[in-house]
């Protein structure tokens, strides 16, 4: 174990040519990051969980139907044993041959299954308070940490002169709202890791996991090797978009369409010019020119900035979606009501919609002998192979 810590530990990684672990352990004059401070984000996170669980039941909530926001979640499906059996054990999209086989087995139309899928699909999916509880959790603590961090930076030389991140690295002393800021956002981001596993459930989870990864380990990697200067203006410039979005949001859940969209332009300017402008304008040439000009490239540097420029690429991608959105928010327009943030309903799917989203009975069902149409009663599909399903 001690050779495995030696090797992950090796100073010839982790920090310049010609400085070592010892140069910055901490003295009476000077304090300076330490690999273990950031244990402490473990315990923290979890207490920022729990902080969250309180804030939502206690002030979310009440919030939340103050502002007439029903607790109710989407319409229930019919109950059908046969379609039950096939959304729990085959698939819970089936495609063309199934839908027409279960038509034929119960006597429905095929668009009336359709319809009994999707219904049955968005039953598992949490109300509009929950998604309001959740939004105004992050909503508040975006708020909170964004106005820390400007309030802190704006104080400091590094933010008018990006040079200063540089500027005797890496023997630069950690102040105590430093330190805080760190952890504090260190914390944040491992109690969502661990909540995007019980939290709504959206197609871009496997984006959103890779981006939580991705900032843990630059917050991580950033502190350990002391570049936390430049960390702190990373981490502001990515709350201030967040704000917006998590408040556009809200707007969307309550139903309030004209501040929605206009709180959607907001963020949709705000997260383009900062992660595609700003960025890697200020962040990246900082990183990649002005830190190889002052202190020269070492092995932990280019893992750092490999992962800014992973983050950049997450930046592009989400700019092509919000774009996407607007446009087909303003197409949606034309025709009269626009509403920016249908991305609940698209790219970020809570609810799934479709063009037949008026809810008729669905016919009585029909019970039938299953003599000749296969297994279990479900028209022979669940001899299918599970490795068939669609997801």
């Amino acid at each position: 174990m001690a050779g495995i810590l030696a090797w992950f530990w090796n100073e010839r990684f982790w920090l310049p040519h010609n400085v070592t672990w010892a140069d910055l352990k901490n003295t009476d004059e000077s304090t300076f990051p330490q690999a273990e401070d950031l244990y402490l984000a473990c315990p923290l996170a979890f207490c920022v969980f729990m902080i969250r669980l309180v804030f939502e039941r206690f002030i979310a909530r009440p919030c939340a139907l103050a502002l007439k926001i029903q607790a109710n979640g989407p319409q229930k499906a019919q109950p059908n044993a046969i379609l039950e059996k096939v959304f729990t054990a085959i698939t819970k999209h089936p495609d063309e041959k199934r839908l027409e086989g279960l038509s034929k087995q119960l006597d429905w139309d095929v668009r009336t299954i359709q319809r009994w899928f999707r219904q049955r699909r968005n039953q598992e999916k949490p109300s509009t308070l929950t998604r309001f509880c959740e939004s105004m959790w992050r909503f508040t603590f975006y708020l909170y940490i964004f106005t820390y961090g400007v309030r802190y930076l704006k104080k400091t030389p590094w933010l008018w002169n990006t040079r200063e991140c540089w500027y005797n690295y890496p023997y630069q002393a950690l102040t105590v709202d430093l330190h805080y800021y760190y952890i504090l956002e260190l914390s944040f981001y491992l109690s969502l890791l661990f909540s995007q596993f019980t939290d709504i459930r959206r197609k871009d989870f496997l984006l959103m996991f890779m981006h939580h990864v991705a900032t843990i380990s630059l917050i991580t990697f950033s502190y350990v090797n002391n570049m936390a200067r430049v960390g702190t203006l990373v981490m502001c410039l990515h709350d201030a978009a967040d704000v917006l979005l998590e408040a556009a949001k809200m707007a969307n859940y309550a139903k309030c369409q004209r501040l929605c969209n206009v709180l959607f332009i907001m963020f949709g300017l705000v997260f383009i010019s900062s992660r595609l402008g700003i960025y890697p304008v200020w962040i990246l040439n900082s990183t990649l020119f002005e830190s190889w000009e002052i202190v020269g490239p070492y092995p932990s540097w280019w893992v750092f900035n490999t992962l800014l420029v992973l983050l950049q690429a997450l930046h592009t991608f989400w700019s092509y979606l919000i774009v996407k959105i607007a446009c087909r928010a303003i197409s949606r327009g034309k025709a009269g009501k626009w509403n920016p943030l249908h991305v609940s309903k698209d790219d970020r799917s809570d609810i799934e919609s479709s063009s037949d989203e008026d809810e008729v009975p669905l016919p009585a069902q029909k019970h039938h002998t299953n003599g000749t149409n296969g297994a279990h009663g479900t028209n022979g599909y669940l001899s299918t192979s599970p490795c068939h399903d669609e997801h």
